[in-house]
């Protein structure tokens, strides 16, 4: 591994860049006392599919492969996430079981945050609560969007095809 862990959000560089990441400093200095950061090896398992949410884990370095399995047992690769992204969140703050599997796919840095202290934070931090919106907000709109290309992609025709198939 070899890179010192980040353990504090105000003196993370890239921070600005990261929506969850980049709030005011009261709520990232309560961020900081509610977060553990551990480092992951390639191929370890952030969370598993199926498995009860603890809470949510932040890429602070690496990547992660999501992952879903069918009902054959064949895997299905979601996505690849990048630092900054918040994973487990939707299954965290509704206290279901975690949808997906998250994979380590490099060396990571990732902060974990339970569910009950993730919680309790978004009660006391308005922006941050509206972040969590925003990300649950765009996750549900790439979910649509992958639908659509998957669902639409087989049986949707341009209009001048179907029109001249009439003539």
């Amino acid at each position: 591994m070899g890179a010192a862990i980040q353990v504090s959000c105000m003196r993370c560089e890239p921070r600005p860049h990261r929506v969850f990441c980049d709030l005011p400093a009261e709520a990232l200095g309560t961020l900081d006392g509610i977060k553990t950061v551990t480092a992951y090896q390639r191929g370890a398992a952030l969370f598993s599919e199926g498995r009860q949410a603890r809470g949510v884990f932040v890429l602070c370095g690496g990547r992660a492969k999501l992952s879903i399995c069918g009902d054959s047992g064949k895997r299905l690769l979601l996505r690849i996430a990048s630092p900054g992204e918040v994973l487990g969140l939707s299954s965290a703050l509704s206290g279901r079981p975690y949808e997906l599997t998250a994979e380590a796919l490099d060396s990571c840095q990732v902060a974990f945050v339970r569910r009950r202290d993730l919680l309790k934070f978004l009660r006391a931090h308005c922006e941050a609560c509206l972040r969590v919106v925003h990300l649950l907000s765009g996750d549900l709109h790439n979910a649509y969007e992958r639908v659509r290309t998957i669902g639409l992609s087989r049986t949707r025709r341009p209009r001048a095809q179907t029109r001249s198939a009439k003539a």
